[in-house]
């Protein structure tokens, strides 16, 4: 039931998915801003949470670069602390998306029955670039809504990509040590799906 939760799974959890968590807050705001809605209501239509294969960053702070980007683009470092992917994170989720194909792997390892709402962040973008936004439920910014807009679009993306491959381009570029200029070019390739999502689930 709502929220639309969205779930983001990288290797520490201090970096990618973090980014990646925040940057779909700042883009589904933005959508409820359009709406004329107090953007402040995002929690009620979203929720945007992450979590590390690895475990061993788990309690610590966003990786400072990460937090760079995250507060340039308009979203906020407040409450993050990394923590170690469990099953229930996945249970709960209405959609997974990593930031490689291994980490696909790992999801689907641990939860099969998740496979057909998780996908690598880039193949997300992809199938939702080919989607036809008129067959999915209304487009009413209330929380009933959206998340049914949310699992429609879920069961599109993964129709769509039946009998496709995943591309090398899918995979985020692990920043971790690489400087500024790499986790902006990362942070950049999350806000190009984030932000069509945040689109197609509040037009």
């Amino acid at each position: 039931m709502p929220p639309f939760t969205v779930l983001h799974v990288c290797m520490g959890n201090i970096c990618r998915s973090p980014m990646a968590e925040r940057l779909l807050v700042v883009a589904v705001r933005e959508r409820l801003a359009r709406r004329d809605v107090d953007p402040a209501r995002v929690d009620e239509v979203l929720h945007s949470h992450s979590a590390g294969t690895g475990g061993w960053h788990a309690g610590e702070e966003m990786n400072p670069p990460a937090a760079r980007q995250v507060v340039n683009r308009g979203g906020s470092t407040a409450g993050f602390a990394a923590r170690k992917l469990r099953s229930d994170h996945i249970d709960a989720a209405d959609l997974v998306l990593t930031a490689t194909a291994d980490q696909q792997e790992y999801v689907v390892a641990l939860r099969p029955d998740a496979a057909s709402r998780t996908f690598v962040l880039g193949e997300f973008g992809r199938m939702l670039a080919t989607l036809d936004p008129a067959t999915l439920p209304a487009a009413e910014a209330t929380p009933e809504a959206v998340h049914a807009r949310g699992v429609a679009l879920v069961e599109a993306a993964h129709a769509a990509r039946q009998g496709s491959a995943l591309l090398p381009g899918d995979d985020l570029d692990d920043p971790w040590g690489r400087g500024d200029q790499c986790f902006t070019r990362v942070a950049d390739e999350i806000e190009e799906t984030v932000q069509p999502l945040a689109a197609a689930l509040l037009p």
